[in-house]
């Protein structure tokens, strides 16, 4: 073997094995464990650290921060500078992580989808705020809602002539405050509507010990039992096409949530029992 082995410096490994009759893979496993190849010596025209920097350097500045970096590298052109190749460049902004979108431009959280589970009332309340026709085009008021969950039942209602953030926060700070809301930790769930998501609101239902969540956005689906509630308020044969004014409104909703309160939602839960096969009536 190591006759073969001086001998292939001369002529060759193939020839030199076939020369003294012994098979190629026979003369690479004699060689022993496979050393480690050398490294790659940088071409002479490799960019030194200095003019890498100086490359992203350019790249990063004000001007060209928002600027893809082919259209950077012909404007550098055009003014008669030159840094390195298009490819060169790609290289270097690679090995920084940089290949991507460069513009700043809004990052779109994933958002987790929540989950209303409740066991027993006051865990987990649901609200929402809707509009209702006035007398004229353009003219509303506006129904503010919370209802339970677990118990379909409306704990707290208002009807306003504007959608406000400072309404809404002491519509749910005199609901909190009822002895019937209980004393256990309670979620509040809404949309993403303004007043749901205002600075105000959240601080009061972290004064009251509230947890908020909301849906995810452009998912409608995820604030259903509010939405439930609202079609069976619209879908009433007396409900009108428009208020004349608020006291009107304030006058339907009175009577709608004294029923829908104290029929509606008894005679609702008996069908979801016997939906469920759990009464025989």
């Amino acid at each position: 073997m190591v006759a073969t082995q001086s001998l292939s410096t001369e002529i060759g490994i193939q020839p030199a094995c076939a020369a003294f009759g012994i098979a190629r893979s026979g003369f690479y496993r004699g060689q022993g464990p496979a050393t480690a190849p050398a490294p790659r010596p940088s071409p002479p025209r490799t960019l030194s650290p200095e003019e890498r920097q100086a490359v992203l350097a350019t790249w990063h500045g004000d001007r060209f921060v928002d600027t893809a970096p082919v259209a950077v590298y012909a404007t550098l052109l055009d003014e008669g500078r030159y840094h390195c190749s298009i490819r060169t460049l790609y290289r270097i902004l690679d090995a920084q992580a940089e290949v991507k979108e460069r513009r700043n431009q809004l990052r779109h959280p994933v958002y987790q989808k929540p989950e209303l589970l409740a066991t027993a009332p006051n865990q987990v309340w649901s609200w929402d705020i809707t509009k209702l026709l006035g007398p004229v085009k353009w003219s509303y008021c506006y129904r503010y809602v919370i209802l339970d969950i677990f118990s379909r039942y409306v704990v707290g209602w208002m009807i306003a002539p504007a959608e406000s953030a400072v309404l809404a926060q002491r519509l749910i700070k005199d609901t909190c405050e009822k002895p019937q809301s209980g004393t256990g930790q309670l979620t509040l769930h809404a949309d993403r509507g303004s007043s749901m998501t205002s600075k105000p609101v959240a601080w009061r239902l972290a004064d009251l010990g509230v947890t908020q969540t909301h849906s995810r956005p452009y998912t409608s689906d995820e604030h259903p039992f509010s939405e439930a509630q609202f079609n069976t308020l619209t879908y009433r044969p007396d409900f009108p096409e428009r208020f004349g004014r608020l006291e009107d409104a304030r006058a339907f909703c009175q009577t709608f949530f004294s029923w829908y309160n104290g029929e509606h939602r008894t005679d609702d839960a008996g069908r979801r029992a016997r939906r469920a096969g759990l009464s025989n009536a």
